[in-house]
């Protein structure tokens, strides 16, 4: 591909022969730009047709409503440095995008919105209603792909898909009609998580669970006189007694063993309920007697069912006592809550009270009222075979879980999941595709069967959870049921790149859907084909860094585009990716990303100097490289061959690190110097001009899926090359390895670094030139003169301090006109004086029986501590004395 358009405006164009670089590096003129380059030139394209290997990532998709939070922008960047690097390496990559409908995040947003303008959704219809929030989706949905391009993501815009789309409407309603025939989805009454303010069974995910302070009240069942059996209860929820069937107690609790199997008298309403055994009954919680109330407590649901006993609904969709024949009929639940207390208080029957009563209890995370578990007729998806896959597909290797310390918690749901409720009283969504008749008939279609015709026949009004769609998410954006090109090249796809967090709602569910719908007929799952992502890349969730969960009602949330906005978008990026390990959650700060920005701008500095000074990419490198030139070849193929393997295994915090080190500490802070030399000779000169273009070559690919921006900025002015997007991966080339080349120059390091911390000791500043004298060295002289601006001896040269190298070598200096001795021996005599006298009160106190009987373990650890630190700095205070000059 031929580079003929000119770079749009803003954006560094490659230099012609060595053209500098601006001297700074600003973020805002170049990032838009470059983006809408990659996407002319379609860069992020996918072909199905190519020969390449596939490598394929789906995007978890946002919801519609959504923006990019930190969360986003995090988990971005690793599927965009996994995508970047594949492409490099030669892939046929497809990083596909797209949104979620988010059923009930819609219909709230919406509903709000109507409530504003004094009307409703029941006001509206169904029909106007739905075309309302496709208005509203037209209108305001997606902001966050745009935040995305803001991001970097290279994903492929030619097939970013939705969850509505007609495409994936016929997958869902397929799937639906799969399940249904073979068994797997049926209709039953079951206890359900109920918003009373959205009248809808909402999903485990969309519960929030929060510490809540109630009440704790024990209430008499039974007779008052002791003339009939009674039984004190304790309940945190005392308005759904008028629903109890029984009170359990455990079967081993000596105090209600007589108890068990007699009637007690259930108050306010007249009837007479069982006493039963069950050993799900706790005996040290309140009384050690519970209420059984099946149809509104999950826990109670299952004593019901174990020991046959009825389930009494009281109260309505909207969450208002109902059908009990009480005075409490029609009241809201929490004024049931209070009336129907102080008429058990009337009554004498409140035995004792705990307010305030923390426990727990379940949110609606889009409403926020506190749920209620309601026996509701619902639809359910029968698991236990589709999980039993979904696990066995991991325990067989066919998918792996990275890291594998968080497989248990995969096998924890996929081998205790209960039924899947998959059916919510709202409108706007996948709506169930079954029919009913006026003869009670029931008919389930296929997306190809026309509806049936004739009075009485009517659809479910339900529509289906969000984790339903999205659980065909790998396959139906490639085209399924069909069985498209792409769906044929690109499926299964690579890795899944997810937080832990969505374990079980999106990724439990992906598998399991997978395996069923893409196995091969007969095969039940046991295709290697037929798993929706080879590998399950988990990470943890962006805190803030005291290790807090970021969120707005804690005041710590951060608006990932202000960062941007002010840093640059690569260093945000190469934050997150410092901070990414495999599973663990992300602690970040402001200060990260200012640390990250100035490495940019080192790379930026670094590539200009290259520049400057006639750094090339054309030609073959030399096959025989000598001392500082051999050296940094050879660590560059050691670090390709680092982060390969920390690729592998998705160490992205590795990786940055060892790019960062690499980076800043060798290639700037030594190869750059040591090369100054070389540069300088005629001789050397072009050797060292092409290994440091070969050097900041291979770095800049290797950071460009971390940081884009600025290495594409960098490496087309460097090698005057189209785009880094389309470069080669560096490969790891083995010959290139150069042990002795490496001893040698850490041997140079730490001569250097020895003589700087002498120098520094002895108040030379480091832009002082001293005179010195080697003995022993063995090479390198000019470099270490270079690098500390040592001088040649010269005349009159006086020996005033002297230094081992620890290696054989050593070195003379002359400091008599660069340190004012009698300043710098009373400085130390000072210091030696504060540090005798600490000394001296720690070792005391250390001394002092009576303190160490009496002090607290940690105040005599700091004191010990004191006493060790003042002991070591007369050390190094005597050490400096001794090797002052004589006055």
């Amino acid at each position: 591909m031929t580079d003929t358009a000119p770079p749009p405006a803003g954006v560094h164009s490659p230099p012609a022969g060595g053209t500098e670089l601006p001297s700074q590096y600003v973020p805002a003129s170049v990032e838009a730009p470059l983006y809408e380059r990659w996407l002319q030139r379609g860069y992020f394209t996918a072909n199905a047709d190519s020969d390449k290997p596939p490598f394929t990532i789906v995007i978890p998709p946002p919801n519609v409503t959504g923006s990019l939070h930190i969360g986003h922008a995090f988990e971005h960047t690793l599927m965009d440095a996994l995508t970047r690097r594949a492409r490099m390496a030669g892939f046929e990559t497809l990083w596909l995008p797209g949104m979620d409908h988010a059923s009930i995040a819609v219909h709230a947003l919406v509903e709000r919105e109507l409530a504003r303008e004094g009307t409703n959704r029941r006001e509206l219809g169904r029909d106007g209603f739905v075309e309302r929030v496709w208005r509203w989706k037209e209108q305001h949905g997606g902001a966050i792909l745009a935040q995305m391009r803001r991001l970097g993501d290279s994903v492929d815009w030619s097939r970013e898909r939705f969850t509505m789309d007609e495409g994936l409407c016929r997958a869902v309603q397929t799937m639906f009609k799969r399940l249904y025939d073979d068994g797997l989805i049926y209709r039953a009454e079951r206890l359900v998580n109920w918003s009373p303010v959205l009248r809808s069974v909402l999903s485990d995910a969309e519960v929030d669970h929060r510490e809540v302070e109630g009440e704790l009240v024990s209430m008499t069942y039974g007779s008052l006189d002791g003339s009939e059996p009674s039984i004190v209860v304790a309940t945190t929820r005392v308005e759904t007694m008028l629903g109890d069937v029984a009170v359990a107690v455990h079967p081993a609790d000596e105090r209600y063993r007589q108890l068990i199997g007699t009637l007690v008298e259930l108050p306010l309403t007249g009837r007479l309920i069982p006493v039963i055994a069950d050993e799900h009954v706790d005996p040290e919680f309140g009384t050690g007697a519970v209420k059984v109330t099946p149809a509104h407590d999950p826990n109670d649901f299952e004593i019901g069912r174990r020991h046959g006993l009825a389930m009494i609904s009281i109260m309505d969709e909207e969450g208002r006592i109902c059908d009990t024949g009480t005075e409490f009929d029609g009241l809201d639940r929490f004024a049931a809550r209070t009336a129907v207390r102080e008429r058990l208080r009337e009554q004498g029957r409140i035995a004792a009270e705990r307010r305030p009563y923390l426990h727990t209890v379940g949110h609606s995370e889009r409403s926020g009222e506190p749920i209620e578990p309601r026996l509701s007729l619902q639809w359910f998806v029968k698991v236990e075979p589709l999980a039993k896959a979904a696990g066995d597909a991991v325990r067989d290797g066919r998918v792996r879980i990275s890291p594998p310390e968080m497989a248990p918690r995969y096998f924890g749901w996929t081998d205790n999941l209960h039924d899947w409720c998959i059916s919510r009283q709202l409108w706007w969504g996948h709506r169930i595709p079954v029919w009913y008749g006026p003869e009670g008939e029931v008919r389930c279609l296929g997306p190809d069967d026309q509806p049936p015709t004739g009075p009485g026949w009517r659809q479910d009004p339900d529509v289906l959870d969000t984790w339903f769609s999205s659980g065909l998410w790998p396959f139906s954006t490639l085209g399924w049921p069909e069985r498209t090109a792409d769906l044929a090249k690109f499926y299964p796809t690579s890795v899944l790149v997810t937080g832990y967090d969505i374990l079980f709602f999106w990724v439990v569910r992906m598998m399991m859907f997978g395996l069923y719908a893409m196995a091969d007929e007969g095969q039940e799952g046991d295709s290697d084909q037929a798993v929706p992502f080879k590998t399950i890349a988990l990470h943890g969730m962006v805190r803030d860094q005291y290790g807090k969960k970021m969120s707005k009602s804690r005041g710590n949330s951060v608006d990932p585009l202000a960062w941007m906005e002010t840093y640059g978008t690569d260093a945000l990026r190469f934050t997150f990716a410092r901070g990414a390990n495999p599973g663990a959650d992300v602690p970040i700060s402001e200060d990260n990303i200012g640390g990250a920005r100035n490495f940019c701008n080192k790379l930026w500095n670094a590539t200009r100097f290259a520049l400057l000074n006639g750094a090339s990419t054309e030609g073959e490198l030399p096959a025989r490289l000598t001392g500082a030139d051999a050296w940094i070849i050879s660590r560059l193929n050691r670090v390709i061959a680092e982060v390969d393997g920390y690729y592998a295994d998705f160490e992205f915090a590795k990786i940055a690190d060892l790019l960062y080190h690499f980076a800043w500490d060798e290639v700037c802070d030594w190869y750059l110097e040591l090369a100054k030399v070389s540069l300088a000779e005629q001789s050397t000169a072009p050797v060292t001009r092409r290994v440091l273009g070969e050097v900041l070559d291979g770095l800049l690919r290797l950071l460009h899926p971390l940081v884009p921006f600025v290495t594409e900025s960098l490496w087309t002015a460097l090698t005057g090359g189209e785009s880094i997007v389309i470069a080669a991966w560096p490969q790891f080339q083995e010959s290139r390895l150069d042990k002795a080349a490496e001893d040698d120059i850490v041997q140079l390091q730490n001569r250097v670094v020895l003589i700087r911390q002498f120098l520094s000791a002895q108040g030379v500043k480091p832009t002082q030139r001293i005179p010195a004298r080697f003995t022993g060295l063995g090479g390198y002289e000019l470099q270490i003169r270079r690098l500390l601006r040592l001088t040649d001896p010269g005349e009159g040269f006086t020996t005033t301090a002297g230094l081992d190298l620890n290696d054989g070598a050593a070195v003379e200096l002359d400091l008599s006109t660069a340190v004012d001795v009698a300043a710098e021996r009373a400085r130390l005599e000072r210091d030696r004086a504060a540090a005798g006298k600490e000394l001296e009160q720690t070792g005391r106190k250390l001394a002092n029986d009576a303190f160490l009987a009496k002090a607290k373990p940690e105040v005599i650890d700091s004191v010990r501590a004191r006493n060790e630190a003042a002991a070591a700095d007369l050390r190094r205070i005597d050490e400096a004395l001794t090797r002052l000059p004589q006055s």
